[in-house]
């Protein structure tokens, strides 16, 4: 495999670097300070977190074994421990990370 020119390699960092720039500050642009939101960008907000969330749950479960292996335990195991540490805390890190590190612990040292 050949890798890029270097100027390429620069030339493909700053365009995405620029996209980056553009996205994050389209909507300071767009929407000026102190001025009313349109009703479809406040419903985005409230609804785009939680399906973005469910997106994530059903790409995690997309290719589990449930009939063999290890029957999906650390999967569900998981998203349990996601699941009541979100409902406990209503901290959405706390519980990712929980939720991650106990998955990852069942597979790394229990179903070896």
């Amino acid at each position: 495999m050949t890798s890029l020119p270097f100027y390429e390699q620069v030339l493909i960092i700053a365009i995405c670097a620029g996209a980056t720039i553009l996205t994050r500050l389209l909507p300071f642009l767009i929407f000026k300070p102190g001025s009313r939101l349109p009703g479809y960008v406040n419903f985005l907000g409230k609804a785009l977190p939680s399906a973005v969330f469910a997106l994530l749950v059903i790409y995690c479960l997309k290719d589990v074994q449930w009939t063999g292996g290890n029957y999906g335990i650390p999967e569900i195991a998981g998203l349990a421990v996601t699941t009541a540490i979100h409902l406990w805390k209503g901290q959405m890190l706390l519980s990712m990370a929980a939720g991650t590190l106990c998955y990852m612990g069942l597979v790394q040292f229990v179903f070896i």
